[in-house]
């Protein structure tokens, strides 16, 4: 068989998995003091390949000399823009090996936005104002989410069957035992525990305004 009759088959699969019977799991993450964790990914495992939904974008902006949001999760294969959309210009790079790339000094948005086509996690930041930080978490499946400030992420239109359940947050203390979880039609509320340092917002340097 022919691989692009191979790639026709297993897009077709997925999506006729994503259909009837598709649950949406439903995961708090608290920190050991049972407090919220915010910004942490909730990454499901199938345990066989699945092929890429689409062209799947992302857009990581550039506002008030911060990136937005401070993490992003996409599958491999995603293009992300880097929209400025300060007054003043910005300078992004990243040396992470996954996706090494720079955009020099610009405003707006540029011409062509960033494929992360390799699993792993990005480090981004502005050659121009140091205390700007951004990460990309690249994974291998469609079946992902972030946390936001309750701590609660909602996974959709996940098929039945069995997965291994990932946790991740830039600032985690340690990497989280990979556990694996089964998923059924109407699968029942998560509670993860992930151990993690607050994030220290850096101050900004006003001198370097004039870019």
């Amino acid at each position: 068989m022919k691989r692009g009759v191979r790639t026709l088959l297993a897009a077709a699969a997925l999506a006729l998995s994503c259909g009837a019977g598709a649950a949406t799991l439903e995961a708090l993450v608290l920190n050991p003091a049972g407090q919220a964790v915010a910004d942490a990914a909730v990454v499901l495992e199938p345990l066989a390949p699945v092929a890429l939904r689409g062209r799947p974008t992302a857009s990581i902006e550039q506002r008030g000399r911060e990136f937005i949001p401070y993490l992003t999760v996409v599958q491999a294969g995603t293009a992300i823009d880097f929209p400025n959309n300060d007054t003043i210009r910005h300078h992004v790079y990243s040396f992470s090996p996954p996706k090494q790339f720079e955009i020099k000094l610009y405003a707006g948005k540029p011409g062509q936005p960033i494929v992360f086509d390799k699993p792993g996690t990005v480090v981004i930041g502005c050659n121009i104002h140091d205390w700007m930080e951004a990460y990309v978490l690249v994974v291998e499946t469609p079946w992902f989410a972030k946390t936001g400030a309750d701590g609660r992420a909602l996974l959709r239109n996940v098929p039945p069957g069995r997965y291994h359940l990932r946790l991740w947050h830039p600032l985690q203390k340690a990497q989280p035992a990979v556990r694996d979880i089964e998923v059924a039609d109407s699968p029942a509320p998560l509670r993860l525990a992930l151990d993690v340092k607050p994030r220290e917002h850096k101050p900004h340097t006003e001198d370097a305004d004039h870019y």
